[in-house]
């Protein structure tokens, strides 16, 4: 057996040897960041209620361990098992968006999007997005065609539609966004032709259009929009959750004003800080330098996942790997860019930072597959 040879067996037998340590570094840098930033944000009113104020990192500490233990999991096995049993996936997750919209399901703040388990949370539109993705995957890479035809499309987005309803009318805006981002980023790998995207995006339009004049939006989801495109309108609570975003960013200027030492934090004038607005966290205590450092770590993630699509040595692993990284890099654009006040607050989680078990352990999940696929692109 020549050398090259010997290599090749090598490479297969052992898929642990071509780990990316990178794109773990930047996904637990994240994470541990996150512990900082939810501490940062929630310790304060814990202690004034004289409650643990590690309360809230704990329970994320938690998820976190959990969430390494299922990405080495999630990476053992060969990914293509995942091919096999997409329908089965992609089926149970919408049985179980159904579910929560039953008595079954618990209702906060308006929306009916989770399961109370023992104390926790769980929301299965979270892992309703890997489940479209590797539906999506499954169904694109047995087209033979380096340009998808106009039913390919449509049969694609068919099966990304229904979900895209069913967690639309929880109601939950910023998971829709980021289901139909999954969709739009898998169809371009794909090979759909723009003119089919462009009327794939028109019709997109004409049903948010409709869902406007139907009242399927709740209220307070108009005024979060009122307030995003005219700042001086009545929609008190949105421009108030706006303006304390930018004024705690603001704040922090270049070098922040030191870690558990923001004014904005402490006296909790930012709402949902610890969720949705956990970024506000790192602009107003560490600063443009520290928020830089953040998106770097997350432009490295994207960029690993981008990496991995490319070297995939089969189609399925290539859609696998560009669903996640369209997944992510959605997620950390909305969240961002409604915190910066450049576009509306939809209520989305920034991946591996904002509190939630849920959202934390399906982004260590979608790690896992990302790794599954760069291990075995020998094989």
């Amino acid at each position: 057996m020549d050398l090259v040879a010997t290599r090749t067996w090598a490479a297969e037998r052992r898929p642990i040897r071509h780990l990316d340590p990178t794109l773990i570094l930047a996904a637990v840098a994240l994470s541990v960041a996150g512990l900082l930033m939810v501490y940062s944000a929630t310790h304060g009113s814990l202690a004034t209620l004289r409650l643990d104020p590690g309360y809230f990192v704990k329970k994320q500490a938690t998820f976190l361990v959990l969430g390494l233990v299922l990405m080495v999991m999630v990476a053992t096995f060969d990914y293509r098992f995942a091919k096999v049993y997409a329908g089965m996936m992609y089926v149970g997750m919408l049985a179980l968006l159904v579910l929560v919209r039953t008595p079954l399901g618990a209702t906060a703040k308006g929306a009916q999007r989770w399961f109370q388990v023992a104390g926790f949370q769980f929301a299965p539109s979270e892992y309703m997005k890997l489940a479209l993705i590797i539906m999506l995957a499954a169904v694109l890479s047995e087209i033979r065609t380096q340009e998808l035809s106009a039913p390919d499309v449509f049969r694609a987005t068919a099966i990304a539609v229904v979900p895209i309803l069913l967690v639309f009318i929880q109601p939950d805006i910023g998971t829709t966004i980021v289901l139909g981002a999954i969709l739009v980023g898998t169809l371009v790998v794909a090979g759909a032709r723009m003119r089919t995207l462009a009327a794939l995006a028109l019709v997109g339009l004409l049903l948010i259009f409709g869902a406007f004049r139907l009242g399927a939006i709740k209220q307070y989801q108009i005024d979060r929009l009122t307030a995003f495109f005219d700042p001086s309108s009545d929609s008190a609570q949105a421009n108030w959750n706006k303006q304390q975003a930018e004024i705690a960013i603001g704040s922090g200027g270049l070098w922040g004003r030191g870690y558990l030492r923001g004014t904005q934090t402490n006296l909790k004038f930012v709402p949902e800080q610890h969720t949705d607005f956990v970024f506000t966290v790192v602009g107003e205590e560490l600063g443009f330098a520290g928020s830089v450092v953040l998106l770097l770590l997350f432009g490295v993630l994207i960029w690993r996942a981008f990496r991995i699509a490319l070297l995939s040595k089969d189609p399925f692993g290539t859609y696998v790997a560009a669903g996640i990284a369209a997944m992510f890099a959605i997620q950390i654009f909305v969240n961002i860019g409604m915190n910066l006040g450049i576009m509306p607050i939809t209520g989305i989680p920034l991946p591996f930072l904002s509190y939630g078990g849920t959202s934390l352990l399906a982004s260590f999940t979608a790690i896992g597959l990302l790794l599954n696929v760069h291990m075995r692109r020998f094989k």
